[in-house]
């Protein structure tokens, strides 16, 4: 079939006065298929209507396909049955052409970024070989939209805290922030809602409000929104983790930082220029960072247990020997563990990167040789001796022949303090102190043998049951 180019050619050399043999001749076209443009008498091609096999079939392939839930191998199976003839390829073209099940394809848009207006920041998880082991981690970005520029680094899994010290870690490499901070709907950020009704956590509203940008999500299923940050993670897992191994996640972070400096300088086809020229002409628009930016932490409560050692993710970190029973406030930063007495800094340990068992020690948190002193008593020790001190002596040797620190036992002596009259208590545990019984069931039968002498001093509860 002629094209509207050749037919429009055919009827200009006709007004011309050329003839149907040299008209064929010049277009290359058969007279047959000149005579029959000239007969129509317009460029415009003929619309062909050819006829179906689904088309006498429409109506019951649509219900099909509601009752079989979208399967086409049993629309097509229920056709057979019925007595239909067309194939299974023709089922499926018939249905793409007339839209049952397929939504119609939508022209792809453009978004167009000005320098400093919009940075995108997402995660996805990755497999990395750590320590000679494949490990899952989630990989962290963010994206200068209009100069590409990006940063990525590695966590073990994305908190809101991981999502601050990330975010902190990139402001400062590229030196300054966007007005707008694309997002998805992650409910690391978000605290209510999605699209333009997002209201994120203050927490990290109170975080963006420090550099001056502003948190923004995209509608929910317009993923294409945040295409800058996305489009890059297949890049990362295939560039950079391919073949790629590290020590620990330090490690891995410090190779990824010398890959963002290569990527970010390398020449880019599609934008004629690497990202390191355009951020040339996008630094100026960025908000400046903060003079002065405390350091992101999380805040834990501890007790400083009896070894004189606090616990933080699995992991246990000296403080100084003295503070042995009280409660101290400790701060995880990115590399640190500080340990705090109320306002004073007492202790800094590197951070365990690794979650698992272990323990840090600082030799100054230990005594000198020698001059430790004893260890702080229990709560239930002090609570015994304040309430009944002349019984001091047996609470020591119950607490040495006790397991661990003795502390079910105290407890077991403080409740017969509180529930029976304190004088056959006191005179139990002085007998029981003289002949070295320290079994609490005993002291409590002769504690109950004490009462019913000075109760009951004709016979009766406990008289001939006591232990001789």
């Amino acid at each position: 079939m002629l094209d509207q180019t050749t037919r429009a050619a055919i009827l200009r050399l006709r007004l011309e006065g050329h003839g149907t043999r040299s008209i064929a001749r010049v277009v290359g076209a058969s007279r047959n298929a000149v005579r029959e443009v000239l007969r129509g008498g317009t460029a415009e091609v003929p619309h062909l209507e050819r006829p179906e096999l689904g088309d006498a079939h429409r109506a019951e392939i649509a219900t099909l396909y509601r009752d079989c839930k979208g399967n086409l191998v049993r629309v097509h199976e229920k056709l057979k049955d019925g007595g239909a003839t067309l194939s299974y390829q023709a089922l499926t073209a018939f249905c793409r052409r007339h839209g049952i099940g397929h939504e119609p394809a939508r022209p792809a848009g453009q978004y167009h970024f000005g320098p400093g207006e919009e940075m995108q920041h997402d995660t996805s998880p990755h497999d990395a070989k750590v320590a000679g082991k494949l490990r899952r981690v989630q990989t962290a970005s963010l994206v200068l939209c209009y100069s590409r520029m990006i940063f990525i680094q590695c966590y073990p899994s994305f908190t809101r805290f991981a999502c601050k010290l990330f975010l902190a870690d990139a402001l400062s490499y590229v030196g300054g922030a966007a007005r707008r901070c694309m997002i998805d709907n992650t409910h690391v950020v978000v605290l209510h809602g999605t699209g333009k009704e997002m209201v994120p956590v203050p927490e990290m509203a109170a975080f963006a409000e420090r550099y001056g940008f502003a948190f923004a999500a995209h509608e929910k299923g317009h993923a294409n929104r945040s295409a800058r940050v996305e489009r890059p993670f297949a890049f990362i897992e295939n560039n950079f983790l391919a073949g790629r191994e590290a020590r620990d996640l330090d490690d891995l972070n410090a190779q990824a930082l010398v890959w963002c400096d290569k990527v970010n300088a390398a020449h880019r086809k599609h934008l004629h220029a690497s990202a390191r020229e355009l951020f040339a002409l996008e630094q100026p628009h960025l908000l400046p960072l903060p003079i002065w930016v405390p350091d992101v932490y999380l805040l834990h409560h501890r007790m400083v247990d009896v070894e004189g050692y606090v616990s933080v993710n699995g992991f246990r970190y000296s403080a100084p020997w003295q503070l042995i029973g009280r409660q101290v406030e400790v701060r995880e930063t990115k590399a640190e563990v500080q340990i705090f007495d109320g306002p004073q800094l007492v202790g800094a340990h590197k951070k365990a990167q690794d979650l698992g068992q272990g323990r840090a020690t600082l030799p100054e948190h230990r005594p000198p040789r020698g001059q430790g002193g004893p260890a702080a008593p229990v709560v239930e020790e002090r609570q015994l001796l304040e309430a009944a001190p002349e019984i001091a002596g047996y609470v020591a040797a119950l607490k040495r022949r006790a397991s661990g620190r003795g502390t079910v036992a105290l407890r077991r002596l403080q409740r017969l303090l509180h529930e029976y009259p304190r004088r056959p208590v006191i005179e139990a545990v002085r007998a029981a102190e003289t002949y070295g019984l320290f079994d609490l069931d005993r002291l409590e039968r002769m504690v109950l043998r004490g009462i019913a002498r000075d109760f009951f001093p004709t016979g009766g509860a406990g008289e001939g049951h006591g232990d001789e």
